[in-house]
């Protein structure tokens, strides 16, 4: 990978290619072939953030050498989503900093980046049931170089518990809210907060919220302004949006 960019890179200091051609040929490169998957090592380049490994479906052998092949390639915070617990386990036994949160079932590789952004990420969630997702939300965050503040079990059957926390509330950059059953604390929060609001059902509930549908549907149909949904369980992909909510900039 490196030679191909120092090429590039030589390229543009002769002057036989221009800036522009360079970035559109440095978006599109490089990937390692490892068989049974194709590394995208240029995906930060493009992205801002670096390929994140989805562990469900994967053998713990499968996952350690997709880790070892980004290490092996300068990648210093490596995310894992969904990771088992014996894939976990063999990945502790290798030459680097990893980190486990069981709950969550999320790993990270290497040392969490320093907070940037515009300010703080709030993650809130109805009830204790629902912090599976929310610790998969939080430290998605954190693992992008988020300050994440938790707000745990202030769901509507004791409103009193959210807005004992309304200056939080109000003082986030982007609030994460998830909730099962049906769903009603993210248009609650929805109302109180100026800033973006991203909901996430879970599948927390009895027979009639047919495994997080009904807390889905609730959300999609919220009067909240300004608030997204996303899918049911996918903590990662609100902790990936509001990442990416908390640090835009204006572009040139």
């Amino acid at each position: 990978m490196s030679g191909q960019i120092e090429d590039i890179l030589q390229m543009v200091r002769d002057g036989s290619l221009s800036v522009e051609e360079a970035q559109n040929k440095l978006r599109v490169l490089p990937f390692q072939d490892i068989g049974f998957a194709k590394v995208d090592l240029h995906r930060k380049l493009r992205k801002g953030v670096a390929e994140v490994i989805y562990g469900a479906s994967k053998t713990p052998e499968q996952i350690r050498s997709i880790v070892k092949t980004m290490v092996d390639n300068g990648e210093k915070t490596i995310l894992v989503t969904r990771l088992k617990p014996e894939a976990a386990q063999l990945l502790q036994e290798g030459n680097f900093e990893f980190y486990y949160e069981p709950l969550s079932k999320m790993g990270i590789v290497g040392k969490k980046p320093e907070p940037s952004g515009l300010g703080y990420v709030l993650v809130a969630t109805a009830g204790t049931s629902d912090l599976y997702v929310a610790e998969e939300a939080a430290l998605t965050a954190e693992a992008l170089g988020n300050k994440v503040l938790r707000l745990y079990d202030v769901g509507v059957s004791g409103l009193q518990r959210t807005l004992a926390h309304l200056d939080e509330i109000v003082g986030a950059s982007v609030i994460i809210v998830i909730a099962g059953m049906e769903g009603a604390l993210a248009s609650v929060i929805g109302g109180l907060a100026s800033c973006p609001v991203i909901a996430v059902p879970t599948s927390v509930g009895y027979g009639a919220s047919f495994h997080g549908l009904s807390a889905l549907l609730s959300m999609l149909n919220s009067c909240a302004s300004g608030m997204s949904v996303v899918n049911i369980d996918n903590g990662f992909g609100a902790g990936y949006m509001a990442h990416m909510i908390n640090h835009m900039e204006a572009k040139r």
